[in-house]
């Protein structure tokens, strides 16, 4: 089992509410955010930690403030303290509007990414960088208003993939090749990565009409299950909310 926790922050603006989020900071982290030179910058900061102290809580009796974290080489956030059994695995994605986190006590390697369509990027350009030979085969023969959509599903699920391992941007993103299959995602990889492929499964999500969530875990080939929670940190939660999967006639036809 995989938790998934959802955040859109921008859906309130009680005062007190963010006030009590941002109460949760340690010191360094209020130090962080106030580097930040746009106020929503500083509001996803702020949700983006409240969201992960909050979810946490709900699986140990440890107060929200009382989470410590620190970061491995390439960035890959872990609990620093307090130390807990089960050990609780986690990993965080935001863009404009939305703040996610995935937690897993039975899975070891976990990633997700989240990403906000919109237009205006040149996604050729990108998909020229990032993206597969056979990806951006996919993506040319894509109807031009779902061009974006599968970019970025593309790009999340190899976001998701590379933060799951532990390496960001450090990994090749071209290194991974994705093809959508009519019930399942499969991932190609280059050999170079030393990564069992056939180990991996992956989830696509709508979280909104403008929103893409990608989740990646290592889970040894066994099915991937998901449970999806929308959650305002210190507000209410609705348990089992439902995200739209993304199907492959979705993103292809």
């Amino acid at each position: 089992m995989v938790d998934l926790w959802c955040y859109f922050p921008e859906s309130s603006h009680d005062p007190e509410l963010l006030s009590a989020q941002a109460a949760l900071m340690t010191p360094d982290e209020h130090e962080r955010c106030g580097r930040f030179h746009f106020e929503r910058e500083r509001r996803l900061f702020i949700a983006t930690r409240a969201l992960a102290r909050t979810v946490l809580s709900s699986y140990f009796p440890v107060a929200p403030g009382d989470w410590r974290f620190s970061n491995a080489e390439h960035g890959k956030p872990f609990i620093a303290s307090p130390i807990l059994r089960p050990r609780l695995q986690f990993n965080l994605a935001h863009t404009q509007g939305l703040v996610v986190c995935v937690v897993s006590a039975a899975h070891e390697l976990i990633g997700v990414d989240a990403e906000m369509i919109e237009g205006g990027r040149d996604i050729f350009r990108d998909a020229e960088r990032y993206l597969s030979l056979s990806e951006r085969g996919k993506l040319r023969a894509c109807p031009t208003p779902k061009r974006p959509r599968l970019f970025l599903a593309y790009w999340t699920l190899k976001e998701s993939f590379a933060k799951a391992r532990g390496e960001g941007l450090s990994l090749p993103l071209d290194g991974s090749s994705f093809h959508f299959e009519e019930d399942a995602i499969h991932i190609v990889l280059d050999p170079s990565l030393a990564e069992d492929a056939t180990s991996w499964r992956f989830a696509l999500l709508d979280a909104s009409p403008h929103h893409i969530i990608a989740v990646a875990v290592k889970t040894s080939g066994a099915p991937l299950t998901l449970r999806i929670t929308h959650i305002v940190p210190l507000g209410k939660a609705a348990e089992g909310t439902q995200l739209a999967a993304i199907s492959r006639a979705d993103l292809l036809k």
